[in-house]
């Protein structure tokens, strides 16, 4: 018998530990799917693509936290600089600094993630840790006003190796932990290491996770 979408939540919150929160990709689902993931106490939601975020934005209560987990382009921040709660995406200075710039005239700070390369696969975007410390070093960084960076975020190789899975993730870690320690130790914001999805958040959470992007777990396939 299939689980409802509140009974997936409440399974999957209980595989997690205190210190690890759930984001429900909600890419692709309904409102009413939504709504059914928000009377189960769900709160946080990730969606990858501007316009989707912008049409359900007003169609849901106001406490939703909305997190945008796809790439995105540079034109597109405007659409949902005004209320997205957290950017995990971000592969470049030039997005970093649009991001700030939206966010300034909206007068908000805008928590976002360095997005990492972990996995082998040409398709997945991210920087180096050579490219961020470049990028945290740079004058342009230092003038940034708006956006708050808050921890590192990457994707696994899509395989059945387990082992492989558990070293990517693990590379973010250490890439978290060089970053704090060179260029954060003095941030209470950088805290958050956004890795892990349906089928690996489990090895995420093994790993050092604190935010854990589900959806088909939750949803059901698309």
């Amino acid at each position: 018998m299939m689980r409802t979408i509140a009974e997936n939540i409440r399974f999957i919150r209980s595989t997690l530990p205190g210190n690890v929160r759930l984001i429900a990709v909600s890419k692709t689902k309904s409102v009413d799917d939504i709504m059914e993931a928000y009377r189960a106490g769900q709160r946080m939601f990730g969606e990858n693509k501007a316009q989707e975020i912008c049409a359900k934005y007003p169609l849901v209560p106001p406490g939703i936290e909305w997190h945008f987990i796809g790439h995105l382009q540079t034109n597109k921040v405007k659409m949902i600089a005004p209320f997205v709660a957290m950017i995990h995406s971000v592969d470049s200075m030039k997005l970093l600094r649009v991001i700030d710039r939206e966010a300034g005239l909206c007068n908000r700070v805008i928590p976002c993630l360095l997005e990492f390369k972990i996995a082998g696969e040409e398709t997945k975007y991210g920087l180096t840790y050579g490219e961020a410390a470049e990028m945290v070093e740079s004058e342009s960084f230092a003038k940034l006003e708006h956006v708050s960076v808050a921890g590192v975020m990457g994707m696994a190789t899509y395989t059945d190796d387990l082992q492989q899975v558990s070293e990517e993730f693990r590379t973010l870690k250490l890439i978290f932990d060089r970053l704090r320690q060179n260029y954060f130790s003095g941030s209470s914001a950088f805290r958050e290491i956004s890795m892990g999805m349906s089928g690996d958040y489990l090895i995420a959470v093994r790993e050092g996770s604190t935010l854990v992007r589900i959806g088909s777990s939750i949803f059901g396939e698309r």
